[in-house]
């Protein structure tokens, strides 16, 4: 008998998306209710610029024609990191350049990744804490400076935004919701959503989830988990004298 293969869900990113199997993360809520229609795989990379990422991302992607699990939906969330300020060494400037090629690797009839059954969703950056971050980094032995700025961060979400307008894929806003909520990302406020300045907290991903399950709802309703077919038959459907030829 040939082995089963589920479909997946394909989560890319750096530590805020290595963060979401965390508890109340979007992956850990995705997965739930994906259960047996698609699997939710978790490529966070903490710490990852989308340079660094690049090279993980040629080998998690599948090459044209290759057997197995087929990527249906792809999440890239990329931009953090680069946002960095010199002289970090995360910090990079050409996060938009790489997103439209790890899209094109996908989308491009010439490329060895072309898989046209993959729907593509960009999340940009979250909003981000200075305070918060600043006494986190100076707690740490040594003490580090202050690695990046809530106005560069917004830049680089911004781009994110205005490239998923010119290549037509759609964009998780992460950032305006939370800033909205927060009056234009009072300190205080933020705290709720981002647990040390950078990295989400239970409700800052509840903000996520809710934002991506409304995007495949609207963008790609095909893929919505109400929408599919459950592998395997629900119990009540099996045969109960003979439950293997029901299976199989």
């Amino acid at each position: 008998m040939p082995t089963k293969i589920i479909d997946q869900i394909l989560l890319f990113g750096d530590s805020i998306t290595q963060g979401a199997w965390e508890e109340g993360g979007f992956a850990q809520r995705l997965a739930h209710v994906y259960a047996r229609k698609l699997d939710v795989i978790n490529r966070g990379l903490s710490g990852y610029n989308s340079e660094w990422a690049m090279p993980v991302f040629e080998q998690i992607i599948p090459k044209k024609g290759a057997l197995g699990p087929k990527i249906k939906l792809l999440t890239i969330w990329l931009g953090a990191n680069d946002a960095c300020l010199d002289p970090s060494p995360q910090r990079v400037n050409r996060c938009i350049s790489n997103l439209k090629q790890m899209i094109s690797m996908i989308q491009s009839p010439n490329s060895e990744y072309y898989s046209p059954e993959t729907r593509i969703i960009l999340l940009t950056p979250p909003p981000f804490s200075e305070s918060a971050r600043e006494a986190n980094l100076a707690a740490r032995d040594p003490p580090i400076a202050l690695d990046r700025t809530s106005e560069n961060t917004r830049k680089y979400a911004d781009a994110v935004i205005e490239l998923g307008k010119e290549l037509n894929v759609p964009v998780l806003d992460v950032y305006a919701p939370i800033w909205e909520a927060t009056d234009n990302g009072d300190p205080k406020k933020l705290e709720t959503y981002l647990y040390d300045g950078l990295h989400l907290s239970k409700e800052g991903y509840t903000v996520v989830y809710d934002l991506l399950i409304r995007a495949i709802e609207t963008k790609y309703p095909e893929l919505h988990y109400d929408a599919l077919p459950m592998d395997f038959p629900g119990w009540k459907d099996l045969d109960w004298k003979n439950p293997r030829a029901t299976i199989n």
